[in-house]
């Protein structure tokens, strides 16, 4: 069964430009996924398809009102015929990391509510149950962006999307590791060449070169992960001599 992604913005027109292109295009295509971005202010009811107030306690900023919100989640909802898990983009929310997305990729039905301005009515996420998930330690003018980010991130892990399913398994943060080194064509490129490893032919080596260079790279690069992939390796060998 294909996943279905709603998405509620108040830009449609920018998420539906980039749900049409590359591998989201594709994998719509193949009917593996199932993406739709949806007006926020079509689930408003004044004149003025109001949707942000000013915030109770004051302070800069508007906040996005709750009304419009509800009514487009319940109207999906109803639609649909399905509960989907509501995700709230919010730079408060749970780290997004590879490990998420796979979690979220076994899902059948995701709605996403882009955040916007101040933020969000926090009566919301108490009413839908919504997920908070932020995409780094830094501040977007709205959750477009971070939606799109977790889409796409989502959906090439779906089964049939990637061309080469292999090239999943190459990819960094597969097993707590970056990927490692990549080369094309030619060879030799202003004097630096391809590691031999790889021009063997010896599928063993190539596969053992390629994980002592993810290993060396995480090590250099990014020593928190470094850490954290050692502690678990250190885990598992202690249950297997157990």
């Amino acid at each position: 069964m294909s996943l279905r992604i709603d998405i509620i913005t108040l830009f449609p027109e920018a998420i539906q430009a980039y749900l049409a292109t590359s591998i989201l295009k594709r994998a719509q295509e193949k009917r593996k996924v199932f993406l739709k971005a949806h007006n926020l202010r079509a689930f408003t009811l004044d004149r003025y398809r109001t949707v942000d107030d000013y915030p109770f306690g004051g302070g800069p900023g508007m906040v996005l009102k709750p009304e419009p919100i509800l009514r487009a989640v319940r109207f999906i909802q109803e639609y649909t015929g399905s509960t989907p898990l509501v995700i709230l983009t919010s730079p408060q929310g749970e780290l997004f990391t590879q490990e998420k997305a796979w979690e979220l990729s076994r899902q059948k039905h995701l709605l996403i509510v882009c955040g916007r301005y101040q933020g969000i009515d926090e009566r919301v996420i108490a009413l839908t149950g919504a997920e908070e998930i932020s995409i780094g330690d830094y501040v977007l003018s709205g959750g477009e962006l971070p939606a799109l980010v977790m889409v796409e991130a989502v959906v090439r892990l779906l089964p049939g999307v990637l061309g080469d399913e292999e090239s999943l398994t190459l990819d960094s943060f597969r097993d707590g590791l970056l990927g490692p080194p990549q080369f094309t064509r030619p060879r030799v490129f202003q004097g630096v060449a391809v590691p031999e490893a790889l021009l063997s032919g010896n599928h063993a080596l190539i596969e053992r070169w390629r994980r002592e260079q993810a290993v060396q790279k995480t090590r250099a690069l990014r020593p928190d992960l470094w850490e954290k992939w050692q502690a678990q390796n250190m885990s598992i060998a202690k249950k297997e001599k157990k």
